[in-house]
Order: structure tokens, then C-alpha cells, then sequence
């Protein structure tokens, strides 16, 4: 199985708001320079995201993008689905006459292996997949801001 590179550059760049967004709305130039995705492609697939409501554009100044929902709730096969892309794995398929009513049995096999890898892509999220070791490693460091104690002290020298 091989996902498609617009695939791969979707979940990508989706991993890269979910990462960074803490700071504000994550810039499409932000995610190209950091991923090495080009302009033309991620305002591509960025149209397309902002249609299948997984992203939501923030305009002016400090503008960018932001998930449109939780990361928790938005799967890997939800970014595939949005994009039109698939894993369809039918196309392997060998030609049939057009007298043919009935599939071949290999492509039911296909049809169905497609319907697996779709539910076992539903069943990680972009949070799962955002914070997994691997790839916090790759990332970088861990976001210090996230580490930030919420109570803050004042310690007085003169003690």
C-alpha cells in the first residue's frame, strides 16, 4: 500500500498545526519551510481541508490556520477523505469485459483490504500521531510552554 504524496503532504502539514498551534494560527509559509512542502501545493490542499472542515482560516495580521476541530477528533482517514484522495487499492485490478455483471474475485479482495486500512487509519488521530515519540524527536524539542508550571513564585533573596 502507498499513500499518495498529496496524502502524505496533507498529514504532514495537519501534524505541523497540531504541533504548533499553541502559539497562535500556524502560517502556510511556516509549514513550507519546516516541511518542505511548496506554496502552490499546500494552498491546494488547504482549499480543500478548509472545505472538508478540518481547518479554519484566520485572516490579518498574526493569521493562519488552526484545526477546526480538537486534534483528538480528527483522524488520519478524515484528512485522506477530505483531499478526495484514496488508498483504493482497486486499481491494480486486472481489466474486465464490459459483458462482465461480477467483479473479479481479486478486486472484492481489494475492495475490502481498502475498507480495513481505511478504519485502521480512522482509529488514529492527529493527536495520537502529533505526539508520538518518533515524532516529538523529529520535531525537535518539546514545546517549553507547555511545560510551564501554572503556579509561578516569587523567591525573596533577602530569606
Amino acid at each position: 500500500m502507498k499513500l499518495s504524496t498529496k496524502g502524505r503532504f496533507a498529514i504532514t502539514a495537519m501534524m505541523d498545526i497540531a504541533i504548533h498551534e499553541r502559539s497562535g494560527p500556524v502560517t502556510l509559509i511556516g509549514i513550507s519551510e519546516r516541511q518542505g512542502i511548496s506554496m502552490s501545493y499546500l494552498e491546494q490542499m488547504f482549499a480543500k481541508l478548509r472545505k472538508g472542515g478540518l481547518v479554519e482560516g484566520i485572516r490579518g495580521p498574526g493569521g493562519g490556520y488552526r484545526l477546526a476541530r480538537r486534534p483528538e477528533r480528527i483522524s488520519v482517514a478524515d484528512i485522506i477523505d477530505a483531499l478526495g484522495d484514496t488508498m483504493n487499492l482497486t486499481r491494480l485490478k486486472q481489466h474486465q469485459d464490459e459483458a462482465e455483471e461480477e467483479p473479479p474475485l481479486t478486486e472484492v479482495l481489494w475492495q475490502e483490504f481498502d475498507q480495513q486500512l481505511h478504519d485502521f487509519l480512522d482509529g488514529i488521530t492527529l493527536d495520537q500521531f502529533a505526539n508520538h515519540p518518533e515524532v516529538l524527536k523529529v520535531m525537535g524539542k518539546p514545546d517549553v510552554r507547555q511545560f510551564r508550571p501554572r503556579h509561578h513564585f516569587i523567591f525573596d533573596s533577602a530569606a
